[in-house]
């Protein structure tokens, strides 16, 4: 077996565990149910990648019905490629809504310099999303996260 195929066979294994310990993980919670209507929200970063695909394949073979929809919300960094998500979300041909709202001028203006901005920018990211999912008649929010998420 060449480099590729190890490679190949190692990614294989890798989403079949992940595949299955989400699976498990929403059966055993209860966390998807007849007639959801799921926000996925994606920053762009691997794993909320990860938890759309598999959310995605979740949705072909659950024995429940439920909606999907993936929402980035654009805060205006400087520098953020806001062409990557829409484009990639197109060609899945999956669902999408950008909201568009200036966070971080707000935080740069507001926390001093030198100070952490994670607290104040959590809240207002965790504040627009709730309320796009509110009005939108969503009634569940997915966030994705990994063990690492808690030492950041």
């Amino acid at each position: 077996m060449n480099s590729a195929d190890k490679i190949k066979t190692r990614f294989n294994k890798l989403q079949k565990r992940l595949r299955r310990e989400m699976g498990q993980a929403i059966a055993d919670y209860n966390m998807v149910e007849e007639g959801d209507r799921i926000m996925v929200c994606l920053s762009g970063g691997k794993d909320s990648y990860t938890m759309l695909d598999i959310l995605m394949n979740l949705r072909r073979s659950a024995p429940v019905s439920f909606d999907l929809l993936a929402v980035n919300l654009d805060q205006k960094q400087p520098g953020f490629p806001e062409h990557v998500l829409p484009e990639y979300l197109q060609s899945l041909d999956v669902p999408y809504h950008v909201i568009e709202q200036d966070t971080y001028s707000v935080v740069n203006r507001v926390v001093p310099e030198g100070k952490t901005t994670c607290g104040l920018c959590s809240r207002m990211r965790r504040g627009a999303l709730y309320a796009y999912a509110e009005e939108h008649g969503y009634n569940k929010i997915a966030l994705g996260h990994h063990r690492d998420d808690i030492v950041e």
